[in-house]
C-alpha cells in the first residue's frame, strides 16, 4: 500500500466508526422514544385480566383514560361513602394493585386518572385512614393481592400493601387537587375517629386515634413533599397553593362541640388555617395532626399534664410518619 493510500484509509476507517456511532445513537434514540410512545396506554388498566374481571365489561381497550375513570369510579363506589359490597370492594383493591403493584418508584399515572382515582379512594376513608397509618394489624396480614375484602361493621373493607398503597397516592398527588381531596377526605376521618373516643377513656383508648391521626398526616406531609421535591419554585407553590384554596373552599359547617364534635373539630381547624398568614399556611399545615389534637383536648377538659404529653407523643408521631417517605 502506498503513502498516499494509507492516507486515505485513515478517513474511510474514522467515518466508517463514526457512521457505527450514529447507527447505534440513532437506534437507542429510536427505542427510547418508540418505547415511550407504545408503552400500555393508561398505565396498562384496559390489559390487566384480573381487573377486566372485577370491574366488568365497561373496561375495554381502546378506551380513554378519562373514560376508564369514570368505570373505576362507578364499579368501586357504594350506595354511601364507606359502605360497599364485597365485588365493589374487591373492584378497588384489584385497581391498586394494578397500578402501584411491582411499580419503580414515582410510579407515573395518566393525568386523567388522578382525579378520578382520588374519587374512589375517598369512598374508602376508614380504609384509606387505616392504610396510610399502618397500624390496623388487620390491615396489615390482608394486605396480600389474594386475600379478599372482609365483612366489618356492616360493609366490606380492603387493604393493599404500604408501598402499593403510597405509590399510588404519590401518583395521584401530582395532581393538586386530587391531593387535596384525600388530605380532606383524611381531615373528616380523623375528626370522626376523635370524636368518637369515650368521655371517660384513658390509656390506649384515649391516646391511639390522635397519634394514628398524626402518622396518616405525616405521611400525606411526606407525599406532598415529594411531589414538589423536583419541581422549580415557583411550580411547587402553585402546587401548594392549589392544595391550600381547595382545602379553604370546603364547606365546612360551624357547629358547637356539643352538637356535632366532628364536624366541629373539622371546621375549626378550617377556621385556624385561614386566619394563618398565607406564607405560613404549608407549614401550618404539617401540624394538623397537633392543632386538632389539641383542640379535641380542650374541649374534652383534659387535665394539662395528660394534654401536654399526648400533644408531644402526637408531634413525635406525625413527623417520624414524613420521614419515612423519601422525596
Amino acid at each position: 500500500m502506498t503513502e498516499s493510500t494509507k492516507r486515505r484509509a485513515v478517513p474511510v476507517k474514522a467515518w466508517a466508526a463514526a457512521g457505527v456511532c450514529l447507527a447505534l445513537l440513532g437506534g437507542l434514540a429510536a427505542w427510547f422514544l418508540v418505547g415511550r410512545e407504545t408503552a400500555a396506554p393508561c398505565n396498562g388498566l384496559p390489559q390487566d385480566k384480573r381487573l377486566r374481571q372485577s370491574v366488568g365489561a365497561g373496561l375495554q381497550p381502546g378506551m380513554s383514560c378519562a373514560a376508564i375513570g369514570e368505570v373505576i369510579v362507578k364499579a368501586t363506589s357504594g350506595s354511601e361513602p364507606g359502605r360497599h359490597t364485597q365485588a365493589q370492594a374487591q373492584a378497588m383493591k384489584d385497581v391498586l394493585f394494578a397500578i402501584g403493584f411491582g411499580q419503580p418508584k414515582e410510579l407515573a399515572l395518566d393525568p386523567a386518572l388522578r382525579s378520578p382515582l382520588a374519587t374512589a379512594l375517598a369512598d374508602y376513608a376508614p380504609d384509606l385512614h387505616a392504610m396510610l397509618a399502618g397500624l390496623d394489624s388487620q390491615y396489615v396480614l390482608k394486605a396480600g393481592r389474594d386475600t379478599p375484602p372482609w365483612e366489618s361493621g356492616g360493609t366490606y373493607h380492603l387493604s393493599v400493601y404500604t408501598n402499593v398503597l403510597r405509590e399510588t397516592v404519590r401518583a395521584v398527588a401530582q395532581d393538586p387537587h386530587a391531593y387535596a381531596l384525600l388530605r380532606m377526605t383524611e381531615t373528616r376521618t380523623a375528626a370522626q375517629r376523635l370524636a368518637a373516643v369515650p368521655a371517660d377513656a384513658t390509656g390506649h383508648e384515649f391516646t391511639v386515634p390522635p397519634t394514628t391521626n398524626a402518622r396518616a398526616f405525616g405521611i400525606l406531609d411526606g407525599i406532598a413533599n415529594a411531589v414538589t421535591h423536583g419541581q422549580d419554585k415557583d411550580q411547587a407553590h402553585k402546587w401548594r397553593r392549589t392544595v391550600l384554596d381547595q382545602l379553604l373552599n370546603d364547606p365546612a359547617t360551624p357547629k358547637t362541640y356539643q352538637d356535632d364534635p366532628a364536624a366541629y373539630l373539622t371546621a375549626t381547624w378550617l377556621k385556624d388555617l385561614k386566619n394563618t398568614l398565607e406564607k405560613d399556611r404549608p407549614d401550618r399545615l404539617r401540624t394538623q395532626g397537633i392543632d386538632m389534637a389539641r383542640t379535641w383536648t380542650q374541649e374534652r377538659n383534659t387535665e394539662e399534664q395528660t394534654r401536654q404529653s399526648l400533644l408531644a407523643d402526637v408531634d413525635g408521631s406525625q413527623l417520624s410518619a414524613y420521614r419515612e417517605i423519601k422525596p
